[in-house]
């Protein structure tokens, strides 16, 4: 067993790297995404209103509300996201606004769906895991505990 332990560990340290480049990479992916679609949003901010009036069926709050939260969303979140302040936080947050759209749009595709769910999965690996040692987080983190 004792090998095993020591294999274990010698197998962790060679992967922490990747674990690292791994959650980067899935930052990046992620703000393309979303920041992506915000600045789509406010790019003709008249249809992105009529579809949150007319094609989106957001439950709870008023469309025009909804397009205003959507859209800040997608455009603060991926930011904090992509540089990994407030990792967890931003990642949780856009988790919970890819669900809404995945579930508020009726005439979403199989392929739709199937990106929603890729990217929940990214967003609760983030969520779970953080940013990674490649964040502002870490450096924050680091810093904080060196003067405490």
């Amino acid at each position: 067993m004792h090998g095993f332990m020591a294999f274990s560990h010698r197998l962790t340290a060679l992967t922490l790297p990747l674990q690292q480049l791994f959650a980067l990479v899935l930052r990046l992916w992620l703000f393309e995404v979303f920041f992506s679609s915000g600045l789509t949003k406010i790019q003709s901010w008249s249809s992105t209103l009529a579809l949150f009036e007319y094609e989106y069926s957001v439950p709870v709050i008023p469309p025009e509300l909804a397009a205003w939260l959507a859209t800040a969303g997608e455009l603060a979140l991926p930011v904090l996201l992509v540089v990994g302040l407030l990792s967890r936080f931003s990642a949780l947050g856009l988790f919970v606004l890819n669900a809404v759209a995945a579930i508020s749009y009726p005439d979403i595709s199989l392929a739709g769906v199937q990106q929603h769910i890729m990217w929940g999965v990214m967003l609760a690996y983030l969520s779970v895991h953080g940013g990674g040692l490649l964040s502002v987080d870490k450096l924050l983190a680091k810093r904080w505990l060196q003067q405490g």
